[in-house]
C-alpha cells in the first residue's frame, strides 16, 4: 500500500495560512497607517486654511477698528465744531441785543421829565434806577414799559423823595423799577439763516 505523508502538506498549508494572516495583518496596519496619514493631511490642510482665514479676519478687524477710531475722532471733532458754530451763532445773535435794549430803554424815557441813574441787566431781568419830576412821570414810564414789545412784567420797587440842593430846593422822585425782557422772535429766524 502506498503511504502518503500528509503532514508536510498540512504543515505547509498551515505555514501558508499563517503567512496569509500575517500579510493581511501587515497590510491592514499599512492601510490604517496610510488612512491615518491621509486623514492627518486633510486635517492639517483644514487647520492651515482656517488659520489663514483667522489671520485675514483679524487683519480686517484691525483695519475696520482703525477706521472706527477715525470715525469716532471725526464725530468728536464734528461735535466740537457744532458747539463752536452754536457759540458763534449765539454771539452773533446776541451781539446787537445790549444796544437794542439800551435803545429800547432810551425810547421809553419820558423826555425832559426823567433820567436814568443806574441800569442793571442780569439775564432776562432789568433793574432801572432813576429820577423823575413827579409820581405821574414814573407812572407814565411804567405804562410805556408795559406797552412796549420788548419788555413785560413791570414792578415798581421803590419811590423816594429826593431833594436836589442848589439855588432853589427842588423836590424830585427817585424810583426803582424792575421788569423782564420778552423772548425775541427774531432769534429763531437768525439761526435758520
Amino acid at each position: 500500500m502506498i503511504r502518503i505523508n500528509l503532514l508536510p502538506y498540512r504543515a505547509a498549508r498551515k505555514k501558508e495560512n499563517i503567512r496569509f494572516q500575517v500579510n493581511i495583518f501587515i497590510g491592514s496596519i499599512v492601510f490604517v497607517g496610510l488612512l491615518v496619514f491621509w486623514f492627518n493631511s486633510v486635517l492639517n490642510g483644514r487647520i492651515q486654511t482656517l488659520t489663514s482665514e483667522i489671520k485675514t479676519t483679524k487683519d480686517q478687524v484691525a483695519k475696520y477698528q482703525q477706521i472706527n477710531n477715525e470715525i469716532a475722532e471725526i464725530k468728536k471733532n464734528l461735535a466740537l465744531l457744532e458747539k463752536k458754530i452754536e457759540v458763534i451763532a449765539s454771539l452773533e445773535r446776541d451781539r446787537k441785543a445790549p444796544v437794542q435794549n439800551l435803545d429800547g430803554l432810551y425810547t421809553l424815557l419820558v423826555e425832559k421829565r426823567m433820567w436814568y441813574t443806574h441800569i442793571e441787566e442780569k439775564s432776562d431781568n432789568i433793574k432801572i434806577s432813576g429820577i423823575a419830576l413827579d409820581n405821574q412821570t414814573v407812572a407814565d414810564y411804567m405804562t410805556r414799559i408795559e406797552k412796549s414789545e420788548r419788555f413785560h412784567n413791570v414792578k415798581l420797587a421803590a419811590v423816594k423823595q429826593y431833594k436836589m440842593q442848589g439855588k432853589e430846593d427842588v423836590s424830585l422822585k427817585q424810583f426803582d423799577v424792575n421788569f423782564k425782557k420778552k423772548a425775541s422772535p427774531t432769534i429763531g429766524k437768525e439761526v435758520k439763516k
